[in-house]
């Protein structure tokens, strides 16, 4: 994949400040492991970039300072320790292979999305129909974890209108 300019990443979409950061230093005990996985699973549904062991980080804007906030606060409540930081990168390069980083995990989703859609717009109506509620709310979920939209969020949607109007055309006969 090409990489791409910070300035083609609709930064300013969400409310990001161009340039901060809200960064999330953590570390979970071991034992047990259910806490653990709670948080990770956690910040991978918010879409954190994840820097290091125990440190992610996502766009600064109130969001996602809060939810970060959150977590860190369930960290220290399982006995681990966590911090909350706001930072900039270094270089401008640093920011922009970041942004593409969190771009391109999103664009596998959408594209998952778009095949799905296309495949589904062959099957009986009631199954289309299931199908589209699915791949709404997956489009919602990664929306909100897409900071940087790829041109696979713009063809995913297509796709799945593309999918709602052949049902809709399919009901009407």
């Amino acid at each position: 994949m090409q990489p791409r300019l910070l300035s083609e990443f609709s930064i300013g979409s969400r409310g990001a400040q161009c340039g901060e950061w809200v960064m999330l230093a953590y570390r979970v005990p071991r034992t047990p492991s259910t806490p653990r996985i709670a948080i990770w699973r956690r910040l991978k549904r918010m879409g954190v970039a994840q820097l290091n062991d125990g440190l992610v980080a996502l766009p600064l804007d109130g969001r996602t300072r809060e939810a970060l906030e959150w977590i860190a606060d369930d960290v220290v409540a399982v006995g681990g320790e966590a911090s909350v930081w706001i930072a900039r990168p270094a270089s401008l390069a640093q920011e922009r292979a970041l942004a593409a980083r969190m771009a391109e995990a999103v664009a596998s989703e959408y594209q998952a999305v778009s095949s799905e859609a296309t495949s589904a717009g062959e099957r009986e109506p009631w199954l289309r129909r299931r199908t589209l509620a699915r791949l709404r709310r997956e489009l919602h979920r990664t929306r909100r974890r897409d900071f940087f939209p790829p041109p696979e969020r713009e063809q995913a949607e297509a796709a799945v209108a593309q999918l709602a109007a052949t049902l809709e055309e399919a009901v009407r006969r």
